[in-house]
């Protein structure tokens, strides 16, 4: 048996349900409820703001087509990292196996983390409170560190997840079925709410605000806002080896929770858009707690927080469930931390990498803020969506006898548009926020030296 195949010592127990909640539930997470400010002041107007919704779900679903192929070929722990070594090799392959576990899932579950905070201090205003500054350049945006006492409660909130997916899959797959129904509840009511009760005007939809950047740059910044929002239509391909019939069950949940997330995201702002004019949802970073408060007073703001951190927490759930694998994957391949190939020997879990993937999110939401998180998530993120629905093309071509249970509509033109647009953003980004992308890529590329390392003694997997 090859190293490869021993990535399903996982078990697979999660059927349909939850691993359309994993999909539902990660992307729908702090995003909806915070982004549309930053769009709209990217962008001015509430057709642009409507357009970039569209275009961003409508980028994310043709990933998700594209995935679909793939994850339905090669249903194994670690998603992209496996796609990606077999169509251009163990290094890039590595490299992003490296990025997801070092990086892009610790940074995600970090900015999901500062993102409940600031719905939490809504109720305990004393979190924005600062325990501890430290004087030197390593805060946001180059500043100092200053550490809150919301951080220290976001840390809490990573460890009761770790326990929770600690002690089994079938936990953690219960807990997210279970909070996303809630959640996608209440995100129903809020738009009810919205829609049928609050005392909207229509003119709300053609104002504009003049003094927004507008034109490309304004647009990719308002996608990037946007695509943080969606972000999440992947992860299920992560958990291929804990999947009940991944041939069918993983591109029917990609696609199918991608398709809910556009609908559930038009509907909502349609609601922000109907009681909030755009210079008031400018002017406020919580833009469905404004709405709802427009509404039904200070209670209706009070059910948003409480909704949002529902959500949030579902969220960062399904990423303790995706985001362990890539590691995991390695580490059984000799090309990675050797411990973290290990599942615990009465849950069956990945417990070293949870450790691994807890303590970095912990270190990462000490040290960056929830925009900062998010850029450098999604220019990180999307290098290797781009990489990942090319290699859709180079294994139909490389590997043509490969069983495809699903093969991607609209081929080959859906994966090359998606690549063409990924590209366009990617640049924008670069050009936008070089800081954050700079951190980004430096990530990535510091595992080179560890590849090369492993790769001339990768030594043995360990056993379970």
């Amino acid at each position: 048996m090859s190293k490869l195949e021993n990535s399903d010592r996982l078990r697979r127990v999660l059927g349909f349900w939850p691993a359309f909640s994993l999909v539902l539930g990660t992307i729908i997470g702090s995003g909806i409820f915070l982004v549309t400010n930053d769009m709209i002041r990217a962008v001015g107007s509430p057709g642009m703001v409507f357009f970039i919704w569209i275009f961003g779900g409508v980028l994310s679903l043709l990933g998700a087509l594209s995935y679909g192929e793939l994850a339905a070929a090669m249903p194994e722990a670690g998603g992209e990292y496996v796609y990606l070594r077999a169509a251009y090799g163990p290094a890039l392959g590595f490299l992003q196996g490296w990025a997801n576990a070092l990086v892009m899932f610790p940074a995600s579950v970090a900015a999901k983390g500062a993102g409940f905070i600031t719905f939490l201090a809504v109720f305990f205003p004393a979190l924005n409170g600062i325990v501890l500054s430290i004087p030197l350049p390593i805060g946001p945006g180059g500043g100092p560190l200053d550490i809150q006492y919301g951080q220290l409660v976001g840390i809490g909130i990573i460890l009761c997840l770790f326990g929770i997916n600690y002690i089994g899959v079938r936990a953690g797959g219960r807990v997210q079925v279970f909070t996303t129904a809630l959640k996608m509840g209440l995100i129903a009511a809020i738009i009810a709410a919205g829609i049928f009760w609050g005392k909207g005007n229509s003119s709300h939809f053609t104002s504009v605000i003049p003094a927004s950047p507008g034109g490309v740059a304004g647009f990719f910044t308002a996608l990037v806002a946007a695509l943080w929002a969606y972000d999440g239509w992947n992860n299920a391909a992560s958990i291929g080896a804990d999947v009940e019939r991944p041939g069918q069950n993983l591109p029917r949940v990609m696609i199918l929770g991608t398709g809910a997330v556009i609908a559930v995201y038009l509907l909502i702002n349609a609601a922000y858009f109907w009681v909030l004019a755009p210079e008031e949802i400018a002017g406020n970073n919580r833009v469905a707690a404004e709405m709802m408060q427009r509404v039904l007073g200070g209670s209706g703001a009070n059910v948003v927080s409480i909704a949002a951190m529902i959500s949030i927490f579902a969220s960062m759930n399904g990423s303790f469930l995706a985001g362990t694998r890539p590691g995991y994957a390695m580490a059984r391949d000799g090309v990675f931390f050797r411990p973290i190939a290990k599942l615990h020997p009465k849950f069956h879990t990945p417990g070293a990498s949870l450790v691994l993937l807890s303590a970095l999110s912990c270190v990462l939401l000490l040290s960056g803020r929830f925009e900062d998180l998010y850029r450098t998530v999604i220019f990180t993120s999307w290098v290797f969506y781009a990489l990942t629905a090319i290699s859709v093309l180079i294994l139909r071509r490389k590997k043509p006898a490969l069983d495809r249970p699903y093969r991607v509509h609209g081929y080959p033109l859906v994966p090359i548009l998606f690549v063409l647009v990924a590209a366009g953003l990617l640049y924008s980004t670069l050009l936008t926020y070089p800081r954050e992308s700079g951190i980004g890529l430096g990530m990535i590329l510091a595992g080179l030296p560890f590849y090369f390392l492993w790769k001339r003694n990768p030594g043995p997997s360990p056993e379970n």
